[in-house]
């Protein structure tokens, strides 16, 4: 009977480090799509002309005549960003994922680029499970916080990968610790 004993002690080891290993690959993965939707968000802002701009407030008229209509920025308008926030996540079929040697930990790297300038693909797994995971990460972050995105882009600001990602929602706990890379 006591040579069961380790076994079970085997087995369950073994089971609370598979668990572990899920969690992580679910933190690494959440985290991911957090950075590259809001590196999506970021280029697709700045791809506004600065000029363009879009009435807000109300079109009724006041009792002295005057309206309280005013106008602001379209890229960074409410309407614009709820649009942005419908299709952002097809950009994730740009994506493939990539594992630090050191680490061990999953990131979520462009495999097509913008300008067309050549990549370093070496060690990026670029499948349709990566995109389809990375795109339900994506959807998911895009709808629990889409409040969030719409309140940290509707005002410029620094870092907000760091400020949405890691301190607002929590899905990038780790990355206070690793490197940064612009993508």
């Amino acid at each position: 009977m006591n040579r069961y004993i380790p076994l079970s002690v085997f087995g369950t080891l073994v089971l609370s480090l598979l668990g572990c290993l899920g969690a992580r690959r679910s933190q690494d993965l959440a985290c991911g799509a957090c950075r590259a939707l809001v590196d999506e968000l970021e280029w697709e802002v700045s791809q506004v002309d600065p000029k363009k701009t879009i009435q807000i407030g109300s079109f009724r008229i006041n009792p002295d005549g005057s309206q309280s209509v005013s106008e602001i920025p379209y890229a960074r308008s409410e309407s614009h960003l709820t649009e942005l926030l419908e299709k952002i996540c097809e950009k994730m079929k740009e994506y493939g994922e990539k594992i630090d040697s050191h680490t061990h930990r999953k990131t979520y790297v462009r495999v097509f680029t913008r300008d067309g300038t050549k990549m370093d693909l070496s060690e990026t797994k670029f499948n349709e499970d990566v995109t389809a995971e990375l795109k339900f990460a994506c959807e998911s972050i895009a709808e629990e916080y889409e409040d969030e995105l719409i309140e940290f882009f509707s005002h410029e600001a620094d870092n907000v990968k760091d400020k949405l990602c890691s301190k607002r929602t929590d899905l990038c706990d780790h990355a206070l610790r690793t490197p940064h890379d612009e993508l």
